[in-house]
């Protein structure tokens, strides 16, 4: 499936970022001034420049707001479970994994994968149905995190989570009825997280497969986190845990 983003800074960070781009479309009228490092940049990493009339540049996106470029891109591909665990081996760790239930926001799932890889979390396991995938939204949003961070897509999250169980994980859910406070288990072992989708949480065979459920302490007069800022909150945890169990 065709994916198109446009704006000379949108494409550039995309080429940086190492993703893919199948070809550059630039308009005859732009100023060659303007787009001489998107030019270089894109001679660098051998894409394809082709010219085109504004006109049409506007008729194939459907909009007037590109700025005189466009690209056609891939989505990174999705990974398998399996992935996800040779990385962990690789690094010589213990499993450290998310899992998403029906995250729907593409700039939260974007958000995500960059705090996984900021915390250096192994792999995102999200399901096929009623959740965002990749889309140039979600990949704009990570700052270029979505080529580092494997996300693999599962068709049942539950069978999923009891499939990790039995490969040895311990799951921790996230959720406001959870009797632990999020920093307060150990993540320093096999270990997968799950976090809840906006507004309405876990799914209750979700939160019921989950071997202990853990809370965010509020303080203010909402009740719940961003799941993009929850999720950061219990990635670093672990992270640092683990980081101090190594010193």
């Amino acid at each position: 499936m065709t994916h198109w983003i446009y704006g000379k800074n949108s494409i550039m960070e995309w080429m940086e970022a190492g993703l893919y781009i199948n070809e550059i479309l630039l308009t005859r009228d732009s100023r060659p001034k303007s787009y001489g490092s998107l030019v270089q940049l894109a001679e660098k990493n051998r894409v394809k420049i082709r010219a085109i009339a504004r006109t049409e540049l506007t008729e194939l996106l459907d909009n007037d707001r590109h700025q005189g470029v466009a690209a056609r891109v891939s989505m990174p591909k999705y990974a398998e479970v399996e992935d996800l665990f040779k990385i962990a081996k690789k690094k010589g760790e213990a499993p450290l994994f998310a899992l998403l239930d029906s995250v729907q926001d593409p700039h939260n799932l974007g958000a995500i994968i960059r705090s996984a890889d900021g915390a250096g979390i192994h792999g995102i396991i999200i399901p096929k149905d009623k959740a965002v995938g990749f889309t140039p939204v979600v990949v704009k949003s990570s700052a270029g995190a979505a080529a580092h961070v494997p996300v693999a897509q599962v068709v049942n999250l539950v069978r999923t989570i009891n499939e990790l169980k039995e490969a040895g994980l311990w799951i921790a859910g996230t959720d406001h009825t959870g009797t632990q406070m999020y920093n307060a288990i150990d993540y320093k072992g096999p270990m997968g997280i799950v976090m809840g989708s906006e507004g309405k949480g876990l799914r209750r065979l979700v939160r019921e497969s989950c071997d202990f459920l853990v809370s965010i302490p509020m303080q203010g007069h909402v009740n719940s986190l961003n799941v993009s800022v929850a999720s950061a909150l219990l990635f670093f945890e672990a992270r640092q845990q683990r980081i101090a169990n190594n010193k």
